[in-house]
């Protein structure tokens, strides 16, 4: 084989792995952006790598994939930006292949927003260790080998990651069909006003998270932790104005969608879409609100949602 053909070869041995590597580095950075960044150095690494020397290219671009992620995690700037409050994952649009594997529910929970946020709490290398061996099934053996750990080392990292996930998570798996009708009626409830059927519809201990619509990061997210004080925020945000439409430029519609795995209502305008609010339901209420209006967080869930057959709007004009 000529070296022409070599490096097609090679090349489309890394592109098998492309979405395995993508949905992997999402999960350990929860923003697609920087996941794609870090698989295209992990390309790069493969280009520059005397490839007739690795014997199991999978193993090796997910040893350079991990190593990757870690390193930015572990960066000034990403303990600087996730420090002071202002980060929340980046949405994803149900059927994105950077959400990688979902036939079990540690894969479909391990990309949800809720979980991702989890991750926060865990260290660098329990956030890979959990998710390598949740998600990705790999063993204890692989895990140290790709981490350069014990594997003794990989258990424990496992352990504590476990616990304080199991600690701080908030319900499982909803039925799809009732989570969509809950959203509904928080739609409806929170465009006519309705305060008080808000606080029903949420959990005692909800909390709602949103952050700036604005083009640059946002410095900081808005947070708010009573029922009563969501409701009125909701009420107030939802409510159509002269102002709202004016911001984004016209009146969106209100689709209904799944994000990350959970019930959600896209703002579109177009082809935009200049907002999203995505829900966590547990027990028939809503524990968590996530609103996410900044442009460069929504830039791949517009392009997926280009490509996707939405059904009739909740709302045609906001």
């Amino acid at each position: 084989m000529d070296s022409t053909a070599t490096d097609r070869f090679d090349i489309g041995r890394f592109e098998a792995s492309r979405n395995r590597l993508a949905s992997l580095a999402y999960r350990l950075l929860g923003s697609a952006t920087d996941a794609e960044d870090a698989v295209q150095d992990a390309f790069l690494h493969w280009q520059a790598a005397d490839r007739q020397r690795i014997e199991v290219p999978e193993a090796w671009l997910t040893k350079v994939v991990t190593n990757l992620c870690l390193d930015r995690l572990r960066s000034a700037q990403a303990r600087r930006e996730r420090a002071v409050g202002a980060w929340l994952p980046e949405p994803l649009l149900d059927g994105d292949p950077m959400l990688g594997p979902a036939d079990t529910f540690e894969q479909r929970e391990s990309v949800s927003l809720a979980m991702l946020t989890l991750m926060e709490r865990l260290s660098p290398l329990e956030r890979a260790v959990y998710l390598l061996r949740e998600a990705f099934s790999y063993g204890h053996a692989e895990i140290a080998e790709i981490l350069d750990i014990t594997e003794s080392a990989s258990q424990q990292h496992l352990h504590r990651a476990r616990r304080r996930i199991t600690a701080a998570r908030r319900g499982g798996e909803v039925d799809p069909a009732s989570a969509r009708r809950i959203v509904e009626e928080f739609l409806a409830a929170a465009t006519s006003g309705r305060t008080e059927r808000l606080v029903a519809l949420l959990t005692d201990d909800a909390i709602a998270i949103a952050d700036s619509n604005s083009a640059g990061p946002a410095k900081t997210l808005l947070q708010y932790d009573t029922p009563q004080r969501i409701a009125a925020i909701a009420a107030a945000g939802f409510k159509s104005t002269t102002a709202k439409r004016r911001l984004v430029d016209g009146a969106p519609a209100a689709h209904y969608a799944l994000v990350n795995g959970a019930p959600a209502i896209l703002f579109v305008l177009g082809e935009q879409v200049v907002g999203s609010v995505t829900f966590d339901v547990t027990g028939g209420r809503i524990a968590t609100v996530r609103g996410i209006a900044a442009p460069a967080r929504l830039a791949r869930l517009t392009e997926a949602w280009r490509q996707h057959e939405p059904d009739t709007p909740l709302i045609a004009q906001w």
